[in-house]
């Protein structure tokens, strides 16, 4: 995990950067697989087989250049079981990033990528369909920054068959979300946020 930071960043960028992916590895250890939220995250995380990026894009037209660019990169790089995709300059409006992730996964299916990949939606504003912004659950998707999250399908699946009722993990996720309470993650992402180490 140690290396992701620095050998993923192509070493284009300041230290604000690698700040920025720093914060969604510790996000990812401290809130995803800490609360086993997602039962794909841990293994992934414990064998470094994560890549997390940095996408400079402020059009769409460049965004879903850059997200072909990664498809290419998981093609030909199996050892890599998912990639973490920070948006710097776009989707910072929580229903503007809803409109991405359609476009994304519009791309997907046209290019072919249907069932190889999925993306995964996780935003700071993050609301789930039918909850008010006030419920914890949605602190199962918030996340420090903008991030599409690009699985390989055969992983996902190959997850959840090893998983104790997979069809119930996202009432478990609700349960545990609200026994904690928004206090507790507004708390938590506050603490990660500040945390440049």
């Amino acid at each position: 995990m140690k290396e992701q930071a620095s050998m993923h960043n192509d070493n284009r960028e300041s230290a604000q950067y690698d700040r920025k992916l720093i914060i969604t590895q510790n996000w990812l250890e401290r809130v995803v697989v800490a609360h086993n939220f997602c039962p794909f995250a841990k293994p992934v995380l414990r064998a470094e087989r994560i890549r997390y990026r940095l996408l400079k894009a402020t059009t769409v037209v460049d965004l879903l250049r850059e997200i072909r660019d990664e498809c290419i990169y998981l093609d030909e790089h199996e050892t890599t079981a998912t990639s973490l995709l920070v948006l710097e300059h776009m989707g910072t409006d929580f229903y503007d990033y809803l409109d991405i992730v359609a476009d994304a996964d519009a791309w997907l299916a046209q290019a072919n990528y249907e069932g190889i990949y999925q993306i995964a939606s996780f935003h700071p504003d993050y609301v789930f369909a039918g909850t008010q912004a006030s419920d914890p659950s949605n602190f199962t998707n918030r996340s420090p920054f903008p991030l599409l999250h690009i699985l390989r399908e055969d992983d996902v699946s190959a997850a959840l068959e090893d998983w104790r009722d997979p069809e119930n993990i996202p009432q478990r996720n609700i349960r545990h979300a609200r026994a904690l309470g928004a206090p507790y993650f507004q708390k938590l992402l506050l603490e990660i946020n500040a945390d440049k180490n």
